[in-house]
């Protein structure tokens, strides 16, 4: 275990849907060092992560609970026909039908994780987009769920939330890489980039609405990521290998995780040797 000494470690989990399942070696790497961080940061699908870490579940348990719940087909179907609209109207809202994220969280993953950001282990930052006010919005206090609803609530698959006066959306679209703020408070920080590219599709001749949809948003999240890092750096940054999967691609679960599992090794290396070079500075 680390001493008092050893230096506070910040964490910043980005957005990227199935992708970012690729979070999980990076919290297995810190549990292999017996590391825990004084504070995350976390966008979409790694504020999700972020929750379930600083829940207190291990990198090894959430790893576990992401295979048992994307293991069988006919399980997450059965669980999305829980989420179907209860009113016929709501069938035609102005376009396709989108989820209420707060109720897949519900059905999904609430068993997991705290009630509220106070009964967490460690200090949790969400990020949010506010939809006319063009803004990001941060959540560090109060009930988790509503909180991680916005910030997972992706256009077009998620319905926006409403929290308050405010209509909230995907975090990412404003803040895909949230390793901004920790600095402040901590001696390295630790940045895990999941947004991915858009891919040619094999024997398709044209681009599906989904993956001009999906793939125009990682561009714009790629975008911002780079902008951000022509002014402060991550002490580490580390990102999955370049692959075809899709924003949506939770059932290939298993897959993910094992193309992912050279950021464990890559992440535990470079973690203790900027901490060795930091003792020995101090």
């Amino acid at each position: 275990m680390p001493s008092t000494s050893s230096p506070r470690i910040g964490l910043a989990l980005g957005g990227g849907g199935a992708r970012g399942l690729a979070h999980i070696p990076v919290l297995e790497a810190l549990d292999d060092l017996g590391i825990k961080p004084v504070r995350i940061n976390g966008t979409s699908i790694g504020a999700l992560m972020g929750a379930a870490y600083a829940s207190g579940r291990s990198g090894q348990e959430i790893r576990d609970i992401a295979l048992e719940i994307f293991a069988d087909r006919n399980s997450v179907l059965s669980r999305l026909w829980q989420l179907r609209p209860r009113k016929f109207a709501d069938v035609f809202r102005g376009g396709p039908v989108q989820f209420d994220p707060l109720r897949v969280l519900e059905v999904f993953v609430s068993d997991y994780l705290s009630e509220t950001f106070e009964d967490l282990e460690i200090p949790l930052r969400m990020l949010a987009t506010d939809f006319y006010r063009c803004e990001e919005v941060d959540f560090e206090s109060g009930p988790l769920l509503p909180a991680l609803a916005a910030s997972i609530a992706i256009p077009a698959v998620f319905r926006p939330v409403r929290y308050g006066d405010r209509f909230l959306i995907d975090g990412g679209v404003v803040n895909p890489l949230p390793f901004d703020g920790l600095r402040a408070s901590c001696d390295i920080v630790i940045a895990v980039d999941v947004v991915g590219a858009p891919v040619p599709r094999d024997n398709k001749d044209d681009i599906s609405m989904l993956d001009s949809l999906f793939g125009s948003s990682q561009i714009l999240m790629q975008t911002i990521t780079k902008q951000k890092l022509k002014s402060d750096q991550p002490d580490i940054l580390v990102s999955p290998p370049h692959d075809s999967i899709r924003v949506l691609d939770f059932m290939k679960a298993e897959s993910i995780l094992d193309k992912a599992e050279s950021l464990r090794t890559v992440t535990r290396e470079k973690l203790e040797e900027l901490i060795k070079e930091t003792m020995e500075v101090t």
